[in-house]
């Protein structure tokens, strides 16, 4: 979400210039490559870039491609496939072996959908995006034809007429838009409404009346909302490094001198308030995390029998673990239970396994378990991991395997 953020506000600047704009979307991959679906890149005609899609070794030769649909008007699907040992052939020497598809369309600045990205970044809602990004029928092994070995690794997959119509759903299943024919977007909208609850992006191939297109279903969600109760030094750099990251982050302390934007510039808010009521007055969804590092015994056990209220799936704890666990005792004793599931989202002491000892290196480590619990891993060395790294994602013509970044 933090690079839509920058995009969006790059589109106002060079809108403001009159300067023409090119948006390049990663659509589909396969195989090892270094960004994922959904990764942007806006280029405009004086070559300035806003985005990353790949480790600096694709953008060239995407701004080749920007350039001419700039200068046409027409959206274009350009396929990378360097899944050949012999990729320097095409003096990219990408160093992945992957492809990746990439969508490639003018920006008209005025156009709805940046202002739906807008409002669900400023209303912290769920979006999702059904795209046509080709009419043709997939081919080969991944979603999009693939380039004979002996073509340029930018080889075009589309240049059809209906790429870029949009149909966009909140969650409550409102229409935005359309995708050109009322059976196509019937069937967009439930391919877009799965993928939210899921919270994935996938590739589908939609038939219609004038026949089957491809389209690229991206989920847009609010950024992890992290929690920081306890306004002490060493709650700085956790701050800090959250915000980096584009999370959403509160602080909550009842010492009001120390919620101020010059101490944490990061944070998005400020909650003043006792332990005992604090929990109530956090807003909370299914991505808030709540990290507890007042240094008060007292005030972490109300914290903690607070938040245990809540729909919270990640409770930490700063300490050591015999500290939280007498705190559970006082509380079981008082009458509070403490189910098996209670105790799965109660992460104590917090943080990954790192040696850390100063702010800064505890923040990483507490930063860092919060983004493995959100992805469902546990945080090792990737060099141990069987498989690919990133999981697979499951469309409409069965499993695509999403290999190594």
């Amino acid at each position: 979400m933090k690079e839509l953020i920058e995009i969006l506000d790059a589109i106002d600047r060079f809108r403001a210039k009159g300067e023409p704009m090119a948006l390049a979307t990663i659509v589909g991959v396969r195989g090892s490559t270094y960004r994922r679906e959904g990764a942007r890149l806006l280029l405009t005609r004086s070559q300035q870039m806003v985005g990353n899609i790949s480790g600096g070794c694709l953008e060239s030769d995407v701004m080749v491609v920007a350039d001419e649909v700039m200068a046409g008007g027409k959206a274009r699907l350009v396929t990378y496939d360097l899944t050949a040992d012999d990729d320097v052939v095409w003096g990219l020497g990408l160093g992945c072996n992957g492809a990746v598809d990439i969508f490639v369309e003018p920006v008209d600045p005025s156009a709805e959908i940046f202002g739906l990205y807008r409002n669900a970044i400023a209303e912290e809602r769920a979006l999702a995006v059904v795209t046509v990004v080709s009419g043709a029928t997939p081919a080969g092994p991944g979603p999009f034809a693939q380039p004979r070995r002996d073509t340029p690794p930018g080889a075009d997959q589309s240049e059809w007429p209906g790429a870029g119509r949009r149909l966009a759903l909140w969650a409550d299943g409102t229409r935005i838009g359309t995708l050109g024919d009322a059976a196509m977007d019937d069937r967009g909208a439930r391919a877009g409404m799965a993928a939210l609850q899921e919270g994935a992006s996938r590739v589908l191939a939609l038939p219609g009346r004038g026949g089957e297109v491809q389209a690229f279903v991206e989920v847009l969600r609010p950024p992890i909302r992290l929690v920081v109760c306890g306004a002490g030094h060493d709650a700085v750099p956790v701050v800090q490094l959250a915000a980096q990251t584009g999370w959403r982050v509160v602080v909550v302390d009842s010492r009001e001198r120390f919620l101020t934007k010059d101490r944490f510039p990061g944070a998005r808010q400020f909650i003043k308030a006792e332990p005992l009521s604090a929990p109530e007055r956090v807003p909370i969804d299914d991505r808030t995390y709540v990290v507890v590092m007042t240094h008060n015994y007292l005030h972490d056990r109300d914290l903690l029998r607070g938040f245990l209220q809540t729909g919270a799936g990640y409770l930490g704890m700063l300490g050591p673990r015999i500290r939280t666990e007498k705190i559970l005792d006082e509380l079981r004793r008082g009458g509070v239970t403490i189910s098996d599931r209670d105790r799965g989202r109660i992460f104590a002491p917090l943080g990954l396994d790192l040696g850390s000892e100063t702010p800064e290196e505890i923040a990483l480590a507490v930063i860092g378990e919060i983004q493995a619990v959100e992805s469902g891993r546990r945080g090792g060395f990737l060099r141990e991991r069987k498989g690919p790294i990133h999981e697979a994602v499951r469309g409409i013509a069965g499993t695509r395997d999403r290999g190594n970044a």
